[in-house]
C-alpha cells in the first residue's frame, strides 16, 4: 500500500482501562521537545523532519524500521557534558549504549573518551580512531585475550571486577613488560531507584567487588603489591535511568570513606574516582531529567565536601554518561501495518518492527511514546498498543499511548528516544534483519550502519 494512501481506519476514542494513569494530550501534533530530539520538526504539510530531512522521504531512500540519528543533537550533548565536567574532570561515553565507528570520531572530535566492555567495542573504538590512551575498559568477566589486546594497545585503565582479575591483569601486563593503570570497581550498597536488573551498587550482583566485610580493602591491598598494576582509583556504578542524586551522595560517601581507609593503611591518596553513568533521559512527558550542567555542579560539590570533612585533597572525577548523550538524539521510524481494535480495552497497532529493534519494553518494563509523523490529524485520540510482528505476545513496543482514530496502514509512526541500547540490545528474532543506523545532519543523511540482509543471516548459517 501506498505511504500516501490513508483509508479509513478505526474512528473511535477507546474508553481508558481501569485504573490507567495517562489521558490524551490536547494536540496529537505536538512534539514534546523532552522526548525528541533538537532538530526534530514539523514541517509546513505536517510532516516531521529530522536534521532537515522529512521522515517520508527517509523511509523512501532507507526503508523502515530504522534509527534516525540526530547528529547534531549528539555533538550538542557530548558538548555540553564536557564543557559542563570541564578540564579538571573526565568524561567517559558508555559505549554500550550505542557504537559505530562515526559514533567514535564524533566523540574524538568533541573531546570525549570512551568506555568499553568487551573485545568487540575495543576493536570497533580503536579502528574509528579513538587513541587508546582515552579508553576504560570495564567487564565483570574479562578473558586473557581481551586483556592482553587492551594492554597491547595501551588503553587508559582498566577497570578490575573481581580477585581473579587483579592477578589476571597483572599477570599479562608483566608478561608483556607492562604497567597497567588500574580502577577497582566497588560495590556500595546503594541500590538505585530503578528496575532491579538494571541497578548495579547493591551487593547481590554479578559486578563490583563489595565494600562491605572489607573486600574492596582487601582488593586494594593486593593491588598494590602487584608489580604489573598501577592504581590510580575507586569505580563505583550505582544503576541506570535515574534521576535522583541522593544515591550519588551517599555512594561518594563511601567511595571517599575508603579513600580516607586507604591513606590511613598505606599512605596513598588515590588520585581519581569514577562515579559512573546511569543519568536518566525522558522516554515519556512525566520524565524530568537534570541537565549536564546541573549533575557536574552536583556531583563536584558532593565529592568535594566529603573529601574536605575527611582531609582529603580533592580526586579527579571522571564519569560515564551513555544514554544521557545519544538516548534522546534518536528515535525508530516504523511503518504501520494491521490495525485491531479491541472494544472497551485498546486498538493493537502491528509494526514492521518490534522486540527484535527494541527489547527494552518486554525486557526492563520499559514505557516510551509514540507519534504519527507521516501526516497531522485532527481525529479523535485512541488508545493503542504498539506491537511487533514477532511471534510473542511480550512484543510490545509502546505498552499504552494515544494516537489519531483514523490512523491506517501505510502510515507512519516514530518512537523517540530509543538511541540508546536499541540497537545494541537488537536481535534476529525469528530471522528479522536488524534496522539500519542513519544519521541526518544539515539536510543530509547517511547510513552509518548498514540493514541487514538475508545473504548476511545466510552467510553465517555454514550448515
Amino acid at each position: 500500500m501506498s505511504r500516501s494512501a490513508h483509508p479509513a481506519g478505526p474512528r473511535h476514542a477507546d474508553v481508558l482501562p481501569e485504573g490507567h494513569p495517562s489521558a490524551p494530550p490536547a494536540d496529537l501534533n505536538h512534539l514534546d521537545r523532552k522526548v525528541w530530539a533538537s532538530t526534530v520538526t514539523r514541517t509546513p504539510d505536517g510532516v516531521v523532519s529530522v536534521g532537515g530531512v522529512e521522515v517520508t522521504r527517509l523511509a523512501e531512500e532507507f526503508g523502515t524500521p530504522a534509527y534516525l540519528l540526530d547528529e547534531t543533537d549528539f555533538r550538542e550533548r557530548a558538548r555540553a557534558w564536557r564543557t559542563a565536567f570541564g578540564a579538571d574532570a573526565d568524561v567517559f561515553y558508555a559505549g554500550k549504549a550505542f557504537l559505530s565507528r562515526a559514533v567514535v570520531r564524533w566523540l574524538h572530535e568533541e573531546g570525549l573518551n570512551l568506555d568499553v566492555c568487551s573485545g568487540g567495542e575495543l576493536t570497533t573504538a580503536l579502528s574509528g580512531g579513538m587513541p587508546a590512551d582515552r579508553i576504560a575498559f570495564h567487564g565483570n568477566n574479562k578473558s586473557v585475550e581481551e586483556i592482553e589486546t587492551a594492554i597491547r594497545a595501551g588503553v587508559g585503565r582498566i577497570v578490575l571486577d573481581s580477585f581473579q582479575e587483579i592477578v589476571r591483569v597483572a599477570h599479562v601486563a608483566q608478561s608483556l613488560g607492562k604497567r597497567q593503570r588500574v580502577q577497582i570497581r566497588i560495590t556500595v550498597g546503594v541500590e538505585a531507584h530503578t528496575h532491579e536488573f538494571i541497578a548495579t551498587a547493591h551487593e547481590d550482583q554479578k559486578f563490583g567487588i563489595p565494600l562491605a566485610g572489607g573486600q574492596a580493602a582487601e582488593a586494594v591491598r593486593r593491588a598494590l603489591q602487584l608489580d604489573g598494576l598501577e592504581l590510580i582509583g575507586i569505580h563505583s556504578h550505582i544503576g541506570s535511568q535515574i534521576f535522583d542524586m541522593s544515591g550519588f551522595e551517599v555512594a561518594a560517601h563511601r567511595v571517599v570513606g575508603l579513600l580516607k581507609d586507604i591513606r590511613d593503611e598505606h599512605g596513598v591518596e588515590l588520585p581519581e574516582i569514577d562515579l559512573g553513568g546511569g543519568l536518566g533521559i525522558a522516554y515519556t512527558s512525566d520524565d524530568d531529567p537534570r541537565e549536564p550542567h546541573e549533575i557536574a555542579k552536583a556531583l563536584n560539590e558532593i565529592v568535594s565536601r566529603e573529601c574536605e570533612g575527611a582531609r582529603l585533597r580533592t580526586p579527579r572525577i571522571s564519569v560515564e554518561p551513555g544514554r544521557a548523550i545519544v538516548g534522546p538524539t534518536a528515535f525508530t521510524l516504523y511503518e504501520v501495518g494491521t490495525i485491531k481494535p479491541l472494544d472497551g480495552l485498546r486498538t493493537y497497532v502491528s509494526v514492521d518492527g518490534g522486540m527484535s529493534d527494541n527489547i527494552r519494553t518486554a525486557l526492563y518494563d520499559a514505557e516510551y511514546s509514540v507519534a504519527l509523523v507521516s501526516r497531522t490529524s485532527e481525529a479523535a485520540p485512541m488508545l493503542v498498543r504498539v506491537v511487533g510482528k514477532h511471534c510473542e505476545s511480550g512484543d510490545i513496543v509502546v505498552k499504552d499511548a494515544f494516537l489519531p482514530a483514523d490512523l491506517a496502514p501505510g502510515d507512519l509512526i516514530a518512537v523517540p528516544a530509543t538511541g540508546a541500547y536499541c540497537r545494541s540490545m537488537a536481535s534476529n528474532y525469528n530471522h528479522a534483519l536488524r534496522p539500519p543506523v542513519v544519521a541526518v545532519r544539515d539536510g543530509e543523511a547517511r547510513v552509518i550502519v548498514r540493514r541487514e540482509t538475508e545473504e548476511d543471516l545466510l552467510r553465517l548459517d555454514v550448515g
